[in-house]
């Protein structure tokens, strides 16, 4: 695994460490949750399910990571599609092209009541 925060997080949570302190950011600018409101989640979660928060941590991390290597591995199954040929790429234009008209087809298809 790479050495990253959450790398080294996951790690911690997976030997049996506490749940990390999350700190007292305020809320970011683009409407997210800040790390206080995260911290909050998490320890109502604890209390309602009677888990310990570094284990639903722990779950959570490792969902992340399985959803990231599923996510990988279609990549790369499309990668090698398209280096084998047997897909070929169209042009972002053209993809826009056919979303717009199977968008008007469903628009104007009569609808049963």
């Amino acid at each position: 695994m790479r050495e990253t925060r959450v790398g080294r997080a996951y790690e911690r949570f997976r030997r049996g460490g506490n749940a990390p302190d999350l700190g007292n950011r305020r809320s970011r600018s683009d409407g997210s949750a800040s790390q206080t409101d995260v911290q909050a989640k998490l320890e109502q979660l604890a209390r309602e399910s009677g888990r310990p928060s570094h284990e639903l941590v722990e779950d959570a991390v490792a969902g992340y990571f399985d959803e990231l290597a599923h996510t990988r591995e279609m990549l790369d199954r499309r990668f090698d599609d398209l280096e084998s040929g047997r897909v070929k790429p169209i042009d972002g234009e053209e993809a826009y092209r056919r979303l717009m008209e199977k968008t008007e087809a469903q628009r104007l298809r009569p609808r049963l009541a």
